[in-house]
């Protein structure tokens, strides 16, 4: 075979395996961008779960739990996810309007417990609008005015105050050791007058 037809048949060959890898990278980018279209969808749904938020409803709810909502929901609507409220729930301890944010946790309180029918809690002012008398030297921390805790042992006008401002900002006491959170009202000061206090 002379030397140009060789030449020619080699040139040929050579043009057709090129033409041929173009062919197939073309095919495999079509294919890539195939992948690379459905690979978009995670990216969608993400922006969707990014507009939720997540809040932990605690307290006299029905179903108490971590719950997802929409972005700039209240808290009625965490409630309402929890099944609403239990018979006991105090409605007013929750502002029900409250726009919620990612992360927070909304406790429903529930109702405090009322006297049984025909007694009332001791040194708590009874139907006719009397307090129950309370043995010598006793005070009622729930009740007492100033100058009724200034008699407390390490007590003094200033701290008296400061346990009226307590149980103004937090409602009454729910038990003698609840003193303690008052600030300037250690466990030595509790000791001294923890024989003299009741609810």
């Amino acid at each position: 075979m002379p030397m140009f037809k060789k030449s020619m048949l080699v040139l040929l060959a050579v043009v057709a395996l090129a033409a041929g890898g173009a062919f197939y990278a073309g095919a495999r980018g079509q294919d890539d961008a195939v992948e690379l279209d459905a690979g978009a969808a995670p990216v969608r749904e993400m922006s969707v779960k990014e507009s939720e938020i997540v809040v932990y409803v605690a307290g006299a709810v029905n179903h108490p739990g971590v719950v997802r909502l929409a972005e700039g929901a209240r808290a009625k609507d965490a409630v309402d996810a929890c099944g609403g409220f239990l018979p006991t729930a105090d409605t007013n301890g929750v502002n029900l309007a409250q726009k919620l944010k990612d992360g927070v946790q909304v406790t429903v309180p529930e109702k405090a417990p009322v006297a049984a029918e025909g007694r009332a809690a001791q040194g708590a002012p009874t139907a006719s609008g009397a307090a129950r008398s309370l043995p010598d030297g006793m005070v009622n921390i729930n009740t007492a005015d100033e100058k009724e805790l200034d008699k407390l042992p390490g007590i003094g006008p200033a701290m008296a105050k400061r346990i009226i401002e307590y149980r103004t900002e937090n409602g009454a006491f729910q038990s003698p050791e609840e003193i303690k959170r008052v600030k300037g009202i250690g466990d030595a000061k509790y000791e001294k007058m923890k024989d003299k206090i009741v609810l």
